[in-house]
């Protein structure tokens, strides 16, 4: 039982220093805003296809928020927090059930993969609405759409990859 818990909290924190690591390799600032533009959502996803809810939450939230703080986008730490953090949740209550059962990216996949990037756009979105003022908001969504399309093509190969990793994980997460 010790053992099993110390593996899941291993795991967790590994795709946490993953999601924030991908976030901060690369960034493009987007000014209308004050944000940028990731591939973090790639390591979300994979998070939370693998490792299921749980971990695609605290992996999402934590990670996403911590590369916020580290690259000096402090004041969208907290949103971050909250929308990844929801992103990684989305993805593991639509994916990671499907997934492990039949061990393919099949529709149930990628349909979870498409709803947690429109999530992502319109969190960003409100967040930067309240924050920015909702015209700015707006000028981002093309580049958050990028993002979350980009980072859905960079995960899918990566999970494709790893998919024999997933007989290991199954049941830590439940």
């Amino acid at each position: 039982m010790a053992g099993e818990n110390l593996r899941k909290l291993v795991l967790t924190a590994l795709f946490v220093a993953l999601v924030a690591v991908a976030t901060m390799v690369i960034n493009v600032p987007m000014v209308a805003t004050q944000g940028f533009v990731n591939v973090g959502d790639t390591m979300i996803f994979v998070a939370g296809v693998f490792l299921g809810p749980v971990v695609g939450l605290l992996a999402g939230g934590i990670g996403s928020a911590l590369a916020d703080l580290l690259l000096g986008y402090a004041h969208w730490a907290p949103w971050t927090l909250v929308i990844k953090g929801i992103e990684g949740l989305v993805v593991g209550l639509l994916a990671h059930r499907p997934f492990q059962k039949y061990r393919r990216l099949g529709f149930p996949v990628l349909a979870a993969l498409l709803v947690a990037a429109a999530w992502m756009v319109f969190g960003y979105y409100i967040a930067g609405g309240i924050m920015r003022g909702f015209p700015a908001a707006l000028a981002s969504v093309p580049g958050n759409i990028v993002q979350g399309l980009g980072s859905i093509v960079l995960a899918l190969p990566v999970i494709y990859a790893f998919r024999s990793l997933a007989d290991r994980f199954a049941g830590w997460f439940h």
